[in-house]
């Protein structure tokens, strides 16, 4: 049973069916599915703003036990794998009971950390990694700016940005989710409802009069300007995410007055290959071990087609704080 769409459009073009238990590839792993979860990426590839080949499983991230070994043998950057070990990764086509992944692009998962903690671990922690450490490198002492910091990617953002050295201020929609970027540790959380000048004074005020080093905006389109005025001269701006969509069309001219740089990262191109991928993983398996990240849940969804469905409306509801998972098995 896999969750797939053959056309592009809403939530009801994700559909159940029956498909058998895919062969792996002489380097890949069978993986048993224990638990997935929605990210904003499965609506950006389900609605067509990101392409893919039809008809297409839907899912990104796995924590599973492994069924086969590859057959292509050779070393791996972590270590052996063997049958019945838990694992994670980000290979994709998740929201199935079985799959399969590169041998390379697996990682153990330590008894120690929770299954549940194991999805937050794959696409939401190696996100938050490779943008604090590839798309800005946040230095100790910096005044950073994450949006939307109580979301999934946003409350790790905050911790780790913390945990870094970093000064974090935070911007979320609603009362209680400011309770929840506090709790992780952001120094100012602010109501992305306020007014926005009040909000750029306070975010230029609070990082010493001059401005944020860096922000890390998964938004996009309703943030982008603001963005501009809340950075100090040669900040850069961090756009990961199209929540409210994608940013406009804009001249590089735009980055003059401030001197800016601007990014629009994606994770996968920073663990395209074996080495990269090891490093983040260890980093991310450490972190979590050292007690520097905690993870939250937003719900627990069944692996049904109404249960899938209902992830991919509630998050681009944008109004979830933490993981949307689905129990597999």
């Amino acid at each position: 049973m896999h969750a797939c769409f053959e056309k592009t459009g809403g939530p009801e073009v994700s559909v159940l069916a029956e498909v058998p238990v895919p062969t792996p590839k002489a380097d890949e792993v069978l993986l048993k599915v224990e638990w997935t979860g929605a990210n904003f990426i499965d609506n950006y590839r389900r609605s067509g703003l990101y392409t893919v080949p039809l008809p297409y499983v839907q899912g990104q991230d796995i924590v599973g036990t492994i069924v086969q070994l590859p057959s292509s043998g050779g070393d791996l950057p972590l270590g052996p794998l063997k049958v019945g070990q838990r694992v994670f990764t980000t290979a994709g086509h998740s929201f199935a009971e079985y799959a399969v992944a590169p041998a390379w692009q697996v990682a153990p998962l330590p008894d120690s950390i929770d299954a549940k903690d194991g999805v937050s671990l794959a696409t939401v922690t190696l996100t938050a990694l490779t943008l604090l450490r590839e798309a800005y490198p946040v230095q100790k002492g910096d005044y950073v700016l994450v949006r939307a910091a109580a979301g999934g990617v946003g409350l790790v953002l905050v911790q780790l940005a913390k945990a870094f050295g970093a000064h974090v201020v935070g911007t979320v929609s609603t009362p209680e989710k400011a309770q929840q970027a506090r709790e992780a540790g952001a120094d100012l959380v602010l109501l992305s409802s306020a007014p926005s000048e009040e909000n750029v004074k306070q975010i230029v005020e609070w990082a010493g009069g001059k401005g944020v080093h860096a922000v890390y905006d998964g938004i996009g389109k309703d943030t982008w300007e603001e963005d501009f005025l809340v950075v100090r001269p040669k900040a850069t701006i961090v756009t990961y995410g199209n929540a409210s969509g994608p940013v406009p069309p804009f001249s590089p001219l735009k980055l003059t007055p401030k001197v800016l740089k601007v990014t629009r990262p994606s994770l996968f191109p920073f663990i395209d290959n074996p080495e990269d991928f090891a490093r983040y993983a260890r980093e991310a398996v450490q972190l979590a071990q050292d007690g520097k990240v905690k993870f939250a849940v937003h719900k627990v969804y069944p692996f049904s087609e109404e249960g899938v469905r209902q992830t991919q409306v509630d998050i681009s509801s944008r109004g979830t704080t933490g993981k949307l998972l689905i129990q597999v098995s």
